[in-house]
């Protein structure tokens, strides 16, 4: 066929080249084999040379065959086929402009340029389709192989590498689409199949994921231009639209290169009614749709978010369309539609000078933001606090709504999501850092301006409005007749006095706007730091209560909340101190650098002025600390000072301040030398190397002697050593001082006088004292005796001055009580640390005396030629003789403590006596705090030994249960903790009583009973039983640190197996019992948290099981109820509900009660909203036989006479109300006497048979007679003591197991 007479239609796949069409329509006569290409090319080559692009038209077949063989052709061939079409195309894009402007072109001519041009395009974007096919191929298989050798695989033959002749190709497609070749077609119209063939290649291209590498950016610049010709030039629009909308909810890599591409065309092109198209179409589309299909609403999100920051002006116009996804099911959509609209906000409708209407749609944008703030999805309310931070961050949001968007964040800090709560901190700390009010933020320092800039303003609307009404009736008194006569004169008067009155009356106005602007920007300041105050309190409490990313939030926030001098912010900064222990690396970090920047990084013009300012700042925090404060400030200033991140000028200013080389106060004095005894913990040698210096600071001969400052130095001086206990790989003695160094001096002295002295400062100072001579002295048993005795000596001196004048008219010499109370308290905290050196520092030494010595003899004994097997057993014969010797030294240790320590040889065994005494007769020694100091010291003698321990246990429950002083009872409550960790096989009998201090009507008792409690359950120290209800019952105290405290509980006893489930049946009982129990609301506050923890299917079920069952032991209403409500806070399961309705009759005929019909009722609804099809059946069977038994039941009561109502209610009235929630202690004729407990059984505890068990009890009365012989004495007697002693068990989950 000669190529005149044909015409070449664009196929839709290249088989349709291979038949015949039309009249005149071009077909591929012949697909030539493969050996024939090569030469056939070549010849194509001649022909191009000689004809030039028109050569195409005789030799199509050849580049038809080459792409039909494409897979199995050379590479080579491949690439010169490339190349020479490529100089094909580029040679006829030359040509076309003279040809088109050519006006005598034949119509045959401009037919035979038509085909060539399709011809040409068509073969060359064939060739490139072919080509990127095979190389995604090929990126396939790099990546299942790893990606190694890809480089060296794509550049294969003569270094060709595909990704970088793409480019040129589409250079090349632009330039000619840029030319007017629509001249070609008749009617100068083009054909839509053309335009398709080129836009299609582009689209193709797109699909590859790696077109979003950055490596790829200039081909996809190049497919954005060609699309923006074919946009521009050959009406491509419609089609456009169609296929990003297709491609977005295909390909989730094409968001970001869409939008870049779209963005482009709009500004550099001019199409901004593309984008207007495109958001139509994804406005139009279903929101249930988009729901189910998560890939294509995603993709949709991505592109809406990103046009909006490049484009928000183009789009903004088209916003509305948007609006039905705002309701829609997918949060990702309404996320998209949010962070547009914030956009808008942010570039287009940001500055004061907007016009009304462009207010009002700001203000509408803002609005729709707040309201999204309280979606049902955490993802969305997440996503608006963030697009509000950033509203903030750039200050695009109106003063009017500051307060509303700041209520908005601190309502969110109480959200159940991590991510949203996270988001609110960083939202506030926004605020804070770009709050338009004052780089101070104090309340109480604004209210004070804001309160007498009010009343100044209520002054001047009062002159105005008197001024107003002042004026007008005089004038008219003066001159009635002014009207009628001679106008003349009085037209000047009347119009200069205007003039001024009216000047008058602006400047008034004026400085009224101005006082009215200043009161609303005080109002608004204080109403925003008390939202920031609010804040604070609740961000404080989340510190314990959320994970790792809200903790490091919320440190952040309060060095913000510090910064900006609001007063309450040093809470939150003392308040996450105790986060320097947490086991995450991320919250340990956040409190450092939380501390790097509030402290390390103080304003300053030198060094040292830095540094005062440091010092201060630290010293603040010591103001009022805790002991738990102290530690863990200690703890971060260790850290520092091993990093060394602390200046010298810092130590060079705390000594000149400890010394007094600078003037200072006595409490920054004492507060220099704290902050350097917690340095020394990180580098010793800050206290070592001035050991001396410190000992003449706190313990000079002055008098009176300053205490707390020796308590201080104390403290330094002990962070010298190493108090923990030594390990067996030092080789090294321990850090130790001789008994004669001057330091033991003075503290033996400064003690010894100080006994006499009624400072209440001089008891923790000694105990400060005592606890350095054992942890540096050598011999430190010596110098205590020594103490001890100039102590007594002291004493004795006292009591014989006082005595000499009374001699006549007393008999007995009297003490000073506080003399009394220094000397046991002396004598306690000797006693405990004499232990506590034996078993740790002494039992070290031998063991560390032992291994050596062990070594040597070793060394001495090695034969000179080594048996591997002789080895290994020579191993572990010393294994076994080093676990003989560690028991052979415990024992001499035990030893000592039992038999030596308090025989009547030891200078302790003397304050014994004494001790009892006072223990003893609570009347004769009244004083509460020689009781508290007399309790505690009793306590530590009692850890020395398990036979003292044993005779004076009745004493000390005794005191725990009658002691009338809250003091006394938590500190027996500590020191029997204590000896349960000691000694548990004899506190094991007595473990009732610990639990009874739970309900003790002081607040720092049950607190104290609480943390004890707390540490010996989940150490397992004490069996767990029913009466760890007393542990719930904490839950509803009205403390909230004590609730915290049970909660937490609760949730570590949580991780330990099965326990909670195994306890919850006697909780239940004990719970709700008649007598003992708590009321309802309590009950269901308690059970809700508890059985929050029954989260296994099997735990469940059995716990629904008997919950039914115990519907036939239960006695009154009110435990029907409880039971009921206890059953429908169950996780209930299918298998749970087949459960209940095995069990059916054991609380079928209950449910004639409203509450207990309805707490089951709700227990099914909860099932039924996750139920399956096949379950519904069962759940529907369920319901019905509730609702049958429920009104069944309702019909013979509605038949009871009223007089039977009557006396039913009245008989309801009589009954004996719950125990309250705390016991009175008892007193000396309660009913309620201290009973020692009986020895342990097996059986199960019954509080019928308790009250059936008669018993004659001891009554105890604590006299305040003066004479001591005659006085009784407040132990128990021998017939109240546990007889049996039961070894203690460890609690394990096996034994709760039911």
């Amino acid at each position: 066929m000669s190529p005149q007479l044909y015409e070449f239609h664009l196929p839709l796949s290249p088989e349709e080249l291979l038949k015949s069409g039309g009249v005149n329509q071009y077909v591929v006569q012949e697909v030539l084999s493969l050996r024939h290409l090569p030469s056939h090319l070549k010849a194509f080559q001649a022909a191009f040379r000689a004809q030039g692009p028109l050569a195409m038209l005789e030799h199509f077949d050849t580049i038809y065959s080459i792409l039909h063989h494409f897979r199995s052709i050379d590479p080579g061939l491949k690439e010169d086929t490339l190349e020479f079409l490529i100089k094909v195309v580029s040679r006829h894009t030359q040509e076309l402009p003279a040809i088109l402007d050519d006006a005598t072109l034949s119509g045959s001519d401009r037919s035979a340029h038509l085909n060539a041009l399709k011809m040409n395009c068509y073969a060359l974007i064939c060739l490139l389709e072919s080509f990127e096919t095979m190389a995604s191929q090929k990126s396939l298989m790099d990546l299942a192989l790893g990606g190694k050798g890809r480089k060296a695989r794509a550049k294969a033959t003569h270094g060709f590498d595909w990704e970088e002749e793409r480019q040129p190709i589409l250079q090349l497609l632009t330039q000619l689409l840029q030319l007017d070749i629509r001249h070609l077609w008749s009617h100068s119209v083009i054909e839509e199949e053309f335009v398709s063939l080129v836009t299609g290649c582009c689209y193709r291209l797109l699909e590859n994921p790696t077109i979003s590498h950055q490596k790829n950016r200039s081909t996809r610049e190049a497919i954005t231009h060609l699309l923006g010709v074919a946009l521009t030039r050959y009406n491509h629009m419609l089609s456009a639209t169609v296929k990003i909308i297709q491609m977005l909810q295909h390909f989730e890599h094409l968001a970001s290169v869409l939008v870049a591409a779209v963005s482009l065309w709009a500004t550099d092109y001019g199409m901004k009614s593309i984008v207007g198209e495109i958001v139509r179409e994804i406005g139009q589309k279903c929101p249930q749709e988009l729901s189910r299909d998560p890939s294509g609403a995603k993709g949709f999100a991505a592109f809406l978010t990103e046009l909006a920051e490049r484009v928000p002006a183009t789009l903004m116009s088209s916003v509305c369309i948007l609006l039905d996804h705002l309701d829609g099911e997918n949060y990702m959509m309404r996320n998209a539609v949010l962070a547009a609209m914030a956009e808008m906000v942010l570039q287009v409708l940001n500055g004061d000078q907007l016009e009304a209407a462009a207010r009002d749609t700001r203000d509408q944008f803002l609005d729709t933001l707040q309201a999204h703030g309280h979606d049902v999805s955490s993802f969305v309310r997440s996503r608006v606090l963030q697009l509000f931070t950033r509203i903030v961050q750039q200050k695009a949001l109106p003063l009017t709504r500051f307060q509303a968007v700041v209520a908005l964040a601190v309502g969110r800090l109480a959200d159940k999501s991590v991510l949203v709560c996270k988001n609110a901190i960083q939202l506030l700390a926004s605020f804070l850092a770009n709050n338009p009010f004052s780089c101070k933020l104090s309340d109480t320092d604004l209210a004070g301006p804001l309160q007498k800039e009010t009343q100044k303003l209520q002054e001047m609307r009062a002159q105005r409005r008197a001024a107003a009404a002042c004026p007008a009736a005089p004038t008219q008194e003066k001159n009635p007749q002014g009207a009628a006569g001679n106008l003349g004169p009085g037209e000047t008067g009347c119009k200069d006095k205007p003039s001024v009155s009216e000047a008058e009356k602006c400047r008034e106005n004026d400085e009224l706007v101005k006082q009215e602007m200043l009161v609303q920007y005080l109002q608004d300041a204080y109403s925003f730091s008390l939202k920031i105050t609010e804040a604070i309190g609740i961000i404080s409490q989340m510190m314990y209560e959320h994970t790792t990313t809200v903790v490091q939030e919320a440190t952040e926030f309060f060095v913000a909340v510090f910064q900006f001098g609001v007063p309450q912010a040093l809470f939150g900064v003392r308040r996450m101190l105790p986060l320097i222990w947490s086991k995450e690396p991320g919250v340990r970090e956040a409190v450092l650098n939380a501390y790097r920047q509030l402290y390390l990084r103080p304003k300053g013009d030198s060094a040292r002025a830095k540094a005062q300012t440091l010092i201060h700042n630290l010293s603040l925090l010591l103001v009022d600390a805790s002991v738990g404060t102290i530690q863990c400030l200690e703890e971060i200033l260790c850290e520092f000072v091993q990093k060394d991140e602390l200046k010298p000028a810092v130590t060079q200013v705390l000594w000149e301040r400890a010394t007094k080389k600078v003037p200072c106060s006595p409490l920054e004095r004492c507060s220099s030398v704290m902050l350097l005894g917690m340095m020394a913990r990180g580098k010793p040698e800050i206290v070592g190397s001035n050991l001396d210096t410190l000992v003449s600071i706190g313990l000079d001969e002055k008098l009176p002697q300053d205490y707390r400052l020796a308590q201080q130095v104390c403290r330094a001086i002990a962070n010298i050593s190493d108090r923990r206990k030594p390990s067996l790989g030092k080789r090294h003695p321990p850090f130790r001082l001789p008994q004669e160094h001057c330091l033991f001096e003075r503290l033996q002295e400064t003690v010894t006088k100080g006994v006499v002295c009624p400072d209440p400062l001089w008891i923790p100072f000694k105990e400060a004292a005592v606890t350095l001579i054992y942890q540096l002295a050598e011999g430190p048993e010596v110098i205590c005796a020594r103490m001890l005795q100039g102590c007594a000596k002291q004493a004795l001196e006292k009591l014989g001055e006082k005595s000499s004048p009374q001699e006549a008219t007393k008999d007995a010499p009297v003490l000073p009580t506080f003399l009394l109370m220094n000397l046991l308290s002396l004598a306690g905290d000797v006693a405990l640390q004499q232990l506590v050196h034996l078993e740790q520092a002494v039992s070290g030494e031998l063991c560390r005396r032992r291994v050596l010595r062990e070594e040597q003899e070793h060394k001495a004994k090695e034969p000179k030629e080594k048996n591997p097997s002789s080895e290994a057993t020579m191993e572990e014969e010393m294994g076994l003789v080093g676990a003989t010797a560690d028991d052979t030294e415990a024992e001499l240790i035990r030893g000592i403590c039992e038999l030596e320590l308090l025989d009547g040889k030891q200078t302790l065994a003397a304050f014994v006596p004494l001790l009892l005494k006072v223990c003893n007769n609570p009347g004769l020694y009244s004083n509460p705090e020689l009781s508290a100091a007399a309790s505690l010291a009793l306590g530590k003698f009692c850890t020395i030994s398990a036979t003292f321990c044993d005779s004076q246990l009745r004493l000390l429950f005794t005191m725990l249960e009658k002691s009338s002083l809250p003091i006394v009872r938590s500190n027996l409550m500590i020191a029997t903790g204590d000896l349960a960790i000691r000694f548990p096989n004899l506190v094991d009998p007595w473990t009732p009583h610990l639990y009874a201090r739970l309900r003790d009507p002081a607040q720092q008792v049950r607190k104290t009973a609480g943390l004890v409690m707390t540490h010996l359950i989940l150490k397992d120290m004490v069996k767990v039983k029913g009466q760890v209800s007393e542990m719930a019952v904490l839950l509803i105290d009205p403390a909230p640190q004590i609730a915290a405290l049970a909660k937490n509980f609760f949730n570590e006893l949580s991780h330990k197996g099965n326990a909670i489930y195994n306890l919850l049946p006697d909780i239940i009982s004990r719970l709700s019992a008649p007598e003992g129990g708590v009321e309802e609301e309590p009950f269901h506050t308690i059970m809700k948290q508890l059985l929050s923890y029954i989260t296994k299917d099997k735990q469940t079920e059995s716990l629904v099981e008997k919950l039914c069952q115990r519907f036939r032991t239960a006695q009154t209403e009110r435990q029907y109820r409880d039971l009921a409500y206890c059953v429908s806070q169950l996780p209930l399961t299918e298998r749970g509900l087949r459960k209940m309705l095995e069990n059916f009759d054991c609380f079928g005929d209950k449910l004639s009660d409203e509450s207990i019909f309805s707490a089951f009722l709700s227990a099914v609804g909860k099932l039924r909203r996750g139920a399956k099809p096949e379950g519904k059946a069962v759940i529907d069977e369920f319901e019905q036989k509730l609702r049958a038994c429920h009104t069944r039941g309702l019909d013979p009561i509605e038949e009871l006479e009223i007089g039977q109502a009557g006396s039913q209610r009245a008989s309801s009235a009589r009954k004996q109300p719950a125990v309250s929630r705390h016991r009175r202690l008892a007193s000396a004729a309660s009913h309620s006497d201290f009973v020692t407990p009986e020895p342990r059984r097996t059986t199960r505890w019954h509080p019928a048979t308790q009250r059936q068990v008669s018993r004659k009890k001891l009554r105890i009365v604590f006299s305040s007679d003066e004479s001591s012989e005659e006085e009784p004495s407040a132990e128990m007697t021998e017939d109240e003591t546990p007889k049996k002693t039961t070894p203690i068990r460890r609690a394990s989950a096996h034994r709760h197991r039911s």
